[in-house]
């Protein structure tokens, strides 16, 4: 028992949700360098095609997120059969979404490219690889989902696990599709797509086999048919204010590339090169409040709600020590890790001239990503919701098209609304945490002396 409460700390959550961070992140990375070396055209090609990819997977993220929230309230609650159940719901109706997915973005892979003003001389790389790596979209939803089901079982490692094989088999097979080593084809980036689709059906076959004895009671196959009509409400109340956060924020970032589309594919690759740089140093922030959020739906669900307000701060602070030390570390590696991706001088340019931008841009994200997290931790989605539609469109998109576009600012207008969404953002939900403590945290159990001295998790004074 000792065991399972102290996989609930946040340092024993946090480092391998950081580890598989960081492996994904090289997943990426290694993507860009490697495309780059097909093409600086190509790299624009990902970097759209992966924002088309992201807006698809909200429909199945929706039921994910949501399902892992209540998994751990429910453990946190001692119900363990309910978060089985959940858990199996979330797995079979994520991949359903996934297998509708995966037959749209193959049919449908040129309208999709040109609906968001992508260059026609792009065009035939673009059909290539949306569809191929879009017909694994079922991977993607069956990776994802038993991915946050794991996780929010407190098990954060298998996650990592698989993610170190997964990424391992995908930065082999890419060397060898894209330059015909180890008697690969050399296929270019219709060989990256089939590395993608390969490493991700690895996976996923990982992940199942391990998913079916997450739980107490090990899971058979004749469970998988299983649905409680009670429990899947209570996802989806959760889960719908999220998903529509995520499709308010995945659908404004197709718009502003859809505008840097129009600046041209020098500005796309920028931004996809700089993408990747701020994965980078946003990595150790967005760990933590991943970390946080779980450990705060468990102790809420346990009815710990004083240790629950704690972590929140206690997480968000932590994070933004973080991600301020690894912005300044940005601004010194920025020339020299753009000098690994591209030989272009325009390009290398304009994403250097928004280099200081970047760097002040990541606090305010990790303030808005840390309260957010707590905040969705115990069900107060929508207020989130709410924000994420008014200042995605009305910052972020609505302020790039003016400053970008209409004022000529290019790049750097982007980037000025980037930081006036997060940063407003960040505010209001800090604010409505605080809130928190007189409405939905009952902070009346202050007065309680035994409640308010009782340590947050066993250990979790050494395990920051």
């Amino acid at each position: 028992m000792e065991s399972k409460k102290n996989s609930y700390s946040l340092w024993m959550l946090a480092w391998p949700i950081f580890i598989e961070l960081l492996l994904q992140l090289l997943l990426g990375a290694a993507d860009t360098l490697m495309v780059s070396r097909v093409s600086d055209d190509a790299v624009a090609v990902v970097g759209l095609a992966n924002q088309i990819f992201q807006a698809v997977m909200i429909l199945f993220m929706t039921v994910a997120s949501g399902a892992g929230i209540l998994i751990a309230q429910k453990l946190g609650a001692g119900k363990h059969e309910d978060a089985r159940s959940v858990g199996i719901m979330a797995i079979t109706i994520s991949g359903a979404i996934g297998l509708v997915l995966s037959i749209v973005l193959y049919v449908w892979a040129v309208p999709l490219a040109r609906l968001f003003q992508l260059e026609e001389r792009l065009i035939p790389l673009a059909r290539t690889y949306i569809s191929i790596v879009g017909s694994g979209m079922v991977l993607t939803a069956l990776t994802a989902s038993l991915s946050t089901v794991i996780r929010n079982t407190g098990n954060t490692k298998a996650p990592m696990v698989t993610a170190i094989g997964m990424n391992a088999i995908h930065v082999l097979m890419n060397y060898g599709f894209i330059y015909g080593a180890f008697g690969f084809p050399q296929l270019g980036l219709e060989g990256v797509a089939v590395s993608t689709l390969i490493s991700r059906l690895l996976a996923t076959c990982v992940l199942f086999y391990l998913f079916l004895s997450v739980f107490e009671r090990r899971i058979a196959w004749r469970d998988l048919s299983a649905f409680n009509r009670k429990l899947f409400r209570e996802i989806l109340k959760i889960g719908w204010p999220l998903g529509v956060n995520m499709s308010s924020w995945v659908l404004s970032q197709l718009a502003i590339y859809a505008f840097l589309a129009m600046m041209g594919a020098a500005a796309l690759a920028a931004r996809t090169y700089m993408n990747t740089l701020e994965s980078i140093c946003f990595m150790l922030g967005y760990s933590i409040a991943l970390a946080a959020q779980i450990q705060i739906a468990h102790l809420y669900g346990a009815g710990r709600k004083v240790q629950a307000y704690r972590s929140g701060f206690r997480g968000t602070w932590i994070g933004l020590a973080l991600v301020g030390c690894n912005s300044l570390i940005l601004l010194g590696i920025g020339r020299s890790f753009l000098g690994f991706f591209t030989t272009d001088a325009d390009i290398v340019q304009l994403a250097l001239s928004c280099l200081v931008l970047t760097a002040v841009l990541q606090p305010g994200r990790m303030v808005n990503m840390g309260f957010g997290n707590a905040l969705n931790a115990i069900g107060d989605t929508r207020f989130n919701m709410v924000i994420s539609i008014i200042f995605m469109w009305g910052a972020a998109a609505g302020l790039s098209y003016f400053l970008g576009l209409r004022l000529g600012w290019g790049l750097t207008g982007v980037y000025i609304a980037m930081m006036c969404d997060e940063y407003a953002r960040g505010v209001l939900v800090a604010l409505r945490w605080r809130y928190q403590r007189r409405k939905r945290l009952g902070m009346e159990a202050y007065a309680n002396t035994a409640e308010s001295s009782a340590p947050l998790l066993p250990s979790e004074g050494r395990s920051a």
